[in-house]
């Protein structure tokens, strides 16, 4: 019955933040110019945990490396965040994204891969699916809303895949799909994952699935490369952005090597980001409490009521509101369970 509830808060978050980007869709069929405007500088908040994601991985399988330079001592968690960064870096630098658009395609199939061996272990490789553990951890709920927000926070890219959509019409139909899909992978995921390992569950399962079995070998390998077919087609973004704030008489500053270098710079922030704060499940919380609600329920009903002043219903009125002080009470309640968690875990 408690696991119950947890399946409808995550069924409900689903319905909150697919209402938004409905409301969105009506205004760029209204006003066509609007999505052409970038609006995924925010995206930068996402490159951390893709990063991490990769890094945890090899330090999974490779977890007693340790190199040293004169004198300077690095463990395992330092080598391959480093080895990592130098290895997505030249993606980067690339302005032509078009083969990394079809590898980064292919995350959908590598979710599923994912989730069929977290199944796989369970059922074939005899892991077990046990009922223990707490069925119902209140003290933990605000930090799985945080989680929820992340998962389903991604309404900052949505204004250019509307405008980059053959038939825009169809947009609202594409996020239906979309967030039915991402639930029920979501809860069967989560599901699988706390029935075969409990309380004991870690921020990443694949941390938890025994390294003997070849389901653990692929699912590994699988997380470790997903994440860098990503990262630059998230990243790339938020330099186009910031390259539109230089002025347009700077050629020095606008041109290949000044963006190779603001390219680095934010591959090094992230590198930086994940080594002083490697805390996944936080720092993924932190961002779905503070930032995803903001960005998927806060911010896109305001806005649409501002822009709609006068033209919408009462309903529509009662809607958003609602929706915005859901987003405030569990952006505000999962903000301050992340940060003291987080103050936590670096003391």
């Amino acid at each position: 019955m408690a696991r119950a509830s947890h399946t409808r808060l995550l069924r409900n978050h689903n319905l909150l933040h697919r209402c938004s980007p409905q409301e969105m869709s009506r205004e760029f069929a209204r006003n066509p110019h609007l999505p052409g405007h970038r609006s995924s500088c925010i995206r930068h908040h996402w490159s951390h945990p893709r990063l991490y994601t990769s890094i945890c991985g090899v330090i999974w399988m490779f977890p007693n490396t340790s190199l040293y330079i004169t004198g300077i001592s690095l463990d395992s968690n330092q080598v391959f965040a480093i080895t990592t960064t130098l290895i997505v870096l030249p993606t980067v630098w690339l302005r032509d994204l078009s083969l990394l658009s079809y590898l980064s395609a292919g995350g959908v199939f590598s979710s599923i891969l994912l989730a069929l061996c977290l199944f796989w272990a369970g059922s074939v490789d005899k892991v077990g699916f046990h009922l223990t553990g707490k069925a119902l951890d209140l003290t933990n709920l605000p930090v799985a809303i945080g989680i929820y927000g992340f998962g389903f926070g991604s309404h900052s890219v949505f204004p250019n895949i509307y405008s980059s959509m053959k038939e825009p019409s169809k947009f609202p139909t594409v996020l239906l799909v979309s967030f039915a899909f991402c639930t029920l992978f979501y809860i069967f995921v989560a599901v699988c994952g706390y029935t075969m390992f409990g309380d004991a569950i870690q921020s990443q399962f694949t941390l938890n699935m025994p390294q003997h079995f070849t389901s653990s070998k692929i699912a590994v390998w699988t997380a470790v490369v997903t994440p860098m077919t990503k990262y630059a087609l998230t990243i790339t973004p938020v330099v186009l952005s910031l390259e539109e704030l230089i002025p347009s008489s700077s050629r020095k500053l606008r041109s290949k090597g000044a963006s190779m270098v603001f390219r680095t710079i934010l591959v090094l922030s992230t590198l930086v980001v994940a080594l002083t704060v490697p805390f996944f499940a936080t720092v993924a919380a932190l961002i779905g409490s503070f930032i995803a609600m903001l960005i998927a329920l806060i911010f896109p009903c305001l806005c649409y009521l501002s822009i709609m002043k006068g033209r919408v219903t009462n309903v529509q009125i009662g809607i958003c509101i609602f929706i915005v002080i859901i987003g405030v009470v569990s952006g505000c309640c999962g903000t301050y369970s992340a940060i003291a968690r987080l103050i936590g875990e670096m003391t």
